[in-house]
This record gives C-alpha cells, sequence and structure tokens, in this order.
C-alpha cells in the first residue's frame, strides 16, 4: 500500500470507530453500577431517526445530535426506573426496550416522512481541520481531518478513563458496580448514581445511532445500525470495562469493518455475505482468548437492594 492509500485507510477507520466508542462507552458507565443494557441496537436505532428528523425537519445537525442524546436519555432513564426503583429483572426490561425502540424508530420515520420513492436528504458533518497540526505529514491528515463526533468521541473516552480512575466520583461509581451494599453504608447515594449513568449511557447510544444518517448515508433507512449496538457489548467485555481500553478494541473493529469494505470494492470475488460475516467472526475470535482474562463489575446485571442483607 502506497502512503496515500494508508493514511485514507486509517483515517476511515477513525470515522468508522465512533459509534463503537460511542455505544460502548454508553455500555460501560451504567454497567459500572451493575446497569447492564441488552438494548443498545434499539436505542441507537431511535437516535438515528430522531436525529435525522429533527437534522431534517429544524435544518441543523447540531440540534439533531441533541434531540438523539434527549431520545436515548430517556431510554436510560426507563431502563433504570424499571431495574433500579421497580426491581425489575435487568435482561427482562432490557429486551422489553429492545423491541419497543426498534419499533418505535421506524414508527416515527414514516410518521414524520411516510413512504417516498425518494428518500429526504440531510447535509453530511464535514471533516474540521486543525490548524497547523493538520498540516503534519502522515500524522496531520488522519488525526486533525475528521469530522467534530471523531474528536469528541477520543476526548469523551479519554475523559472516562480520568473521571473513573482519578476522581472521587469515578471511584465511588466502581465501588457501586463491585458492592452497593458497602457504597450505600458509606453514604453513596447509589440509586442517584444509577440513575445518572443509565441517562448519560443512554446518551451516548443515541448520539451514537445519530453519528449514522448524519456521516455515513445522509438519511435514514430500517436497519442502518447493522448490527454494531450488538457488537458494542461484546466490544465492552473484550475491553475490561475500561474507557481507554474500549477505544482501542473499537478502532479494531472498525478496521475490521473498513478492511471488509475495502475487499469488497476491490472486486476480488469473494461473497459479500462472507466479509459481512467479517466483524462477527473477528468478535468471536478474539472473545474466546479474551474474555477469560476479563473481570466485569461483581453486581453487573443485579438490582440493588437496601432491605436485603446480600444487595440483590
Amino acid at each position: 500500500m502506497s502512503e496515500s492509500q494508508i493514511v485514507d485507510f486509517v483515517g476511515l477507520v477513525l470515522m468508522a470507530s465512533v459509534p463503537y466508542i460511542l455505544a460502548a462507552q454508553g455500555t460501560m458507565l451504567p454497567g459500572r453500577t451493575g446497569l447492564f443494557f441488552v438494548s443498545q441496537e434499539a436505542i441507537m436505532m431511535v437516535g438515528a431517526s430522531v436525529g435525522f428528523l429533527v437534522s431534517y425537519h429544524m435544518g441543523s445537525l447540531f440540534l439533531g445530535m441533541v434531540a438523539a442524546m434527549i431520545a436515548g436519555g430517556i431510554f436510560g432513564l426507563v431502563l433504570a426506573y424499571f431495574t433500579t426503583s421497580l426491581k425489575m429483572d435487568q435482561f427482562v426490561i432490557g429486551l422489553a426496550t429492545f423491541f419497543l425502540g426498534m419499533g418505535l424508530a421506524s414508527l416515527l420515520f414514516k410518521l414524520f416522512v411516510g413512504v417516498t420513492l425518494t428518500p429526504p436528504i440531510i447535509p453530511t458533518l464535514k471533516p474540521v481541520e486543525i490548524p497547523l497540526l493538520s498540516q503534519i505529514p502522515v500524522i496531520g491528515p488522519i488525526l486533525f481531518r475528521q469530522n467534530i463526533l471523531v474528536y469528541f468521541s477520543i476526548l469523551l473516552s479519554l475523559f472516562l478513563y480520568y473521571f473513573l480512575y482519578w476522581t472521587s466520583w469515578g471511584m465511588n461509581l466502581r465501588a457501586i458496580g463491585e458492592n452497593p451494599k458497602a457504597a450505600d453504608s458509606l453514604g453513596i447515594d447509589v440509586v442517584k448514581q444509577t440513575y445518572i449513568a443509565a441517562i448519560l449511557g443512554g446518551m451516548m447510544m443515541g448520539l451514537a445511532g445519530a453519528y449514522l444518517p448524519m456521516v455515513y448515508t445522509g438519511t435514514y433507512t430500517d436497519g442502518i445500525v447493522q448490527g454494531r449496538g450488538w457488537l458494542s457489548i461484546a466490544l465492552t467485555f473484550f475491553g475490561g470495562w475500561s474507557p481507554h481500553l474500549i477505544l482501542l478494541g473499537s478502532l479494531f473493529f472498525a478496521g475490521v469493518e473498513v478492511l471488509a469494505l475495502r475487499v469488497q470494492l476491490g472486486g476480488m470475488g469473494i461473497p459479500h455475505q462472507f466479509l459481512r460475516m467479517l466483524p462477527y467472526l473477528a468478535t468471536i475470535l478474539v472473545m474466546i482468548f479474551a474474555f477469560r482474562n476479563v473481570r466485569p463489575p461483581a453486581f453487573l446485571g443485579l438490582n440493588y437492594d437496601r432491605e436485603s442483607r446480600t444487595g440483590s
């Protein structure tokens, strides 16, 4: 590969990593309190639908992003209410919100756009060049000529790492996921922290979904997420529930996705069905070797009950 091809490939990997980063970090954050999302795919679909519709009707990609984050935050709030306040099973509620979100995303699009021969289009996010830094050979075009959400997702990952491991608030959050009863006895508001983490996690997933029509297609279609929500769950385990490792894992997953697309466009005669399998095949192979070394939060998937002796 020539230098220009390498620059182009790595730049595309960075661009393709954003939905994985946002969705996986959105899974990790509430997971640190013990709340396990399984409806990422649907929340991303709702984010894509709402983000597109608001951007199209309001003429503003920024408002579309905000609307997608609000929609995702509402799903996080709903999940937190039913599991944290009503103590209902996390996986049952997660699946219920999954089916609700999948249907809602399609319904909203049909209500506000309808069935058309030519789908409506919104302008996509343009690259934002960082002065001076974008002129650095090789590195400049890769790192400093990206759209605004690429920069945001990387900075968010670095911030979450600092927050979780270097601040008292982050340590409190991690303590909840390991032993909420002990955290409660130390005066940490377990319910409040869980709600906040769930809402923020949902907002990240909603934004991850909105990224797809705003960068890839310029329009919304059913199935636009294409399994990225499910892959984000595997990515969170692969990253050991740590923001910095999730960032690196997202680049790997995006690299496989871009490579499969390049091979398909290169006309090598490989069936496209096999190429579409590559990200999932890579996930299985990676998880076989990585899962044994992964230690998720001890209270993951369990609901904290203050009156119970065990806390669950």
